[in-house]
């Protein structure tokens, strides 16, 4: 297929490979006419989890790779020695144009170390954030940096704003999403040395539409479109994220189930209920691109299940079709026009 879009996945990477990653890939593969999908992995192993499912035989491609990058190795070692690994193989692939797009569950060390060395980053580009869409009352919200730096300065943050603008308004469709600094208080004046100093130079950002600063308690709110902050604390605020959530499922299912009198209760709302909270399920959104980079590079969770790597997939596609990448290297090329 000519306009098809060829996307490669890690089919080794995760707590649950390789049954959920080709699964996944079944799934996207039939729900899309429009991909073409590489599952990099163990030829056997991945071939044989095929076997269980009917799907369209053209458009899955399985690519060797005999090693495997474990999570707890050193990343740089790992990404050095295992050339033959299904990310540095899938990687390759990516540089090389062989794929459009790398999706992986897999060690998120390798990832980014594999995505700067191997890919590379776009010219400009200080470091890549990876940036995940997280559920709000108000649809979703990008949340940027959530892994990738842990000591960033505020020229990153800066770049992390202008990316997450960019991404937000076409592809989530967003037209001027709003911008905020993840902070402790609104006033201006509050937050540590980084915020402090990331802020005014947010304030004097043309480009996007910054509002100021954003305390955690308004991020489920949908208060802001992108969320700016460095990896650590994007990282405890996505993990708090996923653990209230599943927490406060798990307690609402055990009230609606304690009672004869809540167990028709539950009956009458399940549709709504359901609807709810299918709506704050982070797996609906696929997963977290590491922007910045000459190429496309996804990472999940590393327990992720088929659904979230058949969205990750398809999300794949309309990062490619908007051609994110170009606009975020354009924005850079003319922000350092603007700084001349």
């Amino acid at each position: 297929m000519q306009d098809s879009i060829k996307i490669a996945v890690d089919a080794m990477g995760g707590d649950n490979a390789p049954f959920e990653i080709v699964k996944g890939a079944v799934d996207a593969a039939n729900a899309r006419k429009d991909i073409q999908i590489l599952l990099i992995g163990r030829q056997n192993a991945v071939e044989q989890e095929l076997q269980k499912y009917s799907y369209p035989a053209e458009r899955i491609t399985v690519v060797n790779a005999e090693e495997v990058i474990e999570t707890a190795e050193p990343p740089v070692m790992a990404i050095r020695k295992k050339k033959q690994s299904s990310i540095v193989v899938g990687m390759n692939m990516v540089k090389q144009k062989e794929a459009d797009a790398f999706v992986s569950a897999g060690s998120s060390g390798a990832i980014l170390v594999g995505g700067q060395v191997i890919v590379g980053r776009i010219k400009g580009i200080e470091r890549p954030p990876l940036a995940p869409l997280i559920p709000t009352e108000k649809g979703v919200s990008l949340l940027i940096d959530c892994g990738a730096n842990v000591d960033a300065r505020s020229s990153h943050l800066v770049q992390f704003a202008r990316m997450g603008s960019i991404y937000m308004e076409h592809v989530v469709g967003i037209s001027n999403p709003k911008v905020a600094i993840v902070n402790i208080g609104a006033e201006e004046e509050k937050g540590n040395a980084l915020v402090k100093e990331t802020f005014p130079l947010l304030k004097e950002c043309k480009d996007i539409n910054f509002t100021g600063s954003i305390e955690a308690r308004e991020i489920p709110h949908g208060e802001a479109d992108v969320i700016v902050c460095e990896a650590f604390t994007g990282n405890v605020i996505l993990k708090l994220y996923e653990g209230l959530s599943s927490t406060l499922l798990g307690v609402v299912k055990k009230g609606l189930m304690s009672t004869l009198r809540s167990k028709i209760g539950a009956l009458m709302i399940k549709p709504a209920l359901k609807k709810t909270m299918k709506s704050f399920d982070a797996t609906a959104y696929g997963g977290a691109p590491l922007l910045g980079l000459k190429g496309l590079v996804v990472k999940t969770h590393g327990s992720s299940k088929a659904v979230e790597i058949k969205n990750a997939i398809i999300q794949c596609v309309t990062f490619k079709e908007q051609e994110i990448n170009e606009k975020i290297k354009q924005n850079i090329i003319n922000s350092d026009k603007g700084e001349e």
